[in-house]
């Protein structure tokens, strides 16, 4: 067996996606899909106002399956493993909600508002049960996903002093970096006294 050298390591390009008509802002790998035989799906996003799904076939070649239309720009994306979502964040300061309601059918089921200027981030913890939107107006929001497709913002985190661009969760932790040119680190305390706060 050959042992694994970066003298040997390159990467070649071996398929251009088109069909945007927008420049391109970010892709989001599916969480549990290009393993175990599943295929692998991602979600591209871009300032034409749409967010298209692509998914691997069996020859190793990605096709775009779904586009979803938005109202605006979005600046990020995120799926949620346990509910079929995807949370997308928009520049009009919403974040729309679509849900895989089939093989690759998607229905737009919400729109969160409440920030008062355009969504940045947005993040799913790792159960589904929770979202957390950031934006630039320097406030993180936390929502919780209620039956029925519904949505309650439980708590609106503040200390940046800056637009956060980015929040991220791992585990039960929750990270948000931000323009001010720090990182928080925000643990919830709900056996407590049902707060946030920032370690």
């Amino acid at each position: 067996m050959k042992n694994f050298s970066y003298d040997d390591f390159e990467l070649r390009e071996i398929q251009k996606l088109e069909g945007h008509t927008g420049k391109v802002l970010g892709i989001a790998w599916k969480e549990d899909s290009g393993v175990w035989g599943i295929l692998a799906v991602f979600a591209s996003w871009s300032d034409d106002k749409t967010i298209r799904i692509w998914e691997e076939n069996f020859s190793g070649f990605f096709v775009c399956k779904a586009v979803l239309e938005a109202s605006c720009t979005v600046r990020s994306c995120d799926w949620s493993r346990e509910f079929n979502l995807v949370a997308a964040a928009c520049s009009d300061a919403t974040t729309a909600i679509w849900k895989n309601v089939g093989v690759h059918a998607y229905e737009h089921v919400y729109t969160l508002k409440g920030h008062e200027n355009e969504v940045r981030s947005v993040s799913w913890n790792k159960d589904g049960q929770f979202l957390a939107t950031c934006g630039g107006d320097k406030s993180i929001w936390i929502w919780e996903v209620l039956p029925g497709n519904e949505f309650d913002c439980t708590k609106v985190l503040q200390g940046h002093t800056e637009d956060v661009k980015i929040v991220h969760w791992d585990e039960k932790i929750l990270f948000s970096g931000s323009i001010d040119n720090t990182i928080k680190v925000w643990e919830e305390t709900r056996f407590v006294n049902g707060d946030w706060r920032c370690i």
